[in-house]
């Protein structure tokens, strides 16, 4: 009896559970601090730049420009095989942080570093969906 291995899913936690909700209403969340007024991601405790337990939950824009990016072709994973060859990007938002995610509606050899993105998001399991980037 053969088994088909799956992606893993990201399981969300108290501290990252409005970013995991929001995806799944198709906003981007991200964290604001209210002491400095600047973005954070990945999520946190406390502000990186300042370091104050003020932050908060926003709605982000969804645009954001592609820094840079690679394409697997390796199997790391066997819940990847039938993706392969699939980009991992770096994605800087316009509320000045850097996502890394993957790219879609588009073909690999087409990537351009700084080509214009927005947030899209893919449900990967019951109730958990991911922001990817397509083209803007």
């Amino acid at each position: 009896m053969s088994q088909t291995a799956t992606k893993p899913i990201p399981v969300p936690d108290d501290i990252s559970a409005p970013f995991f909700d929001g995806a799944r209403q198709g906003r981007l969340m991200l964290q604001h601090c209210t002491a400095c007024s600047k973005w954070s991601f990945p999520v946190r405790e406390r502000c990186p730049h300042c370091f104050a337990p003020k932050l908060e939950w926003r709605a982000a824009s969804g645009r954001g420009t592609l820094y840079t990016f690679t394409i697997m072709h390796q199997v790391m994973n066997p819940g990847f095989a039938s993706s392969v060859p699939y980009n991992v990007a770096q994605v800087d938002l316009e509320e000045g942080v850097r996502m890394v995610s993957n790219v879609i509606g588009i073909s690999n050899d087409a990537l351009k570093v700084g080509m214009k993105l927005e947030a899209v998001f893919e449900d990967v399991g019951e109730n958990v969906s991911l922001p990817k980037f397509r083209p803007a």
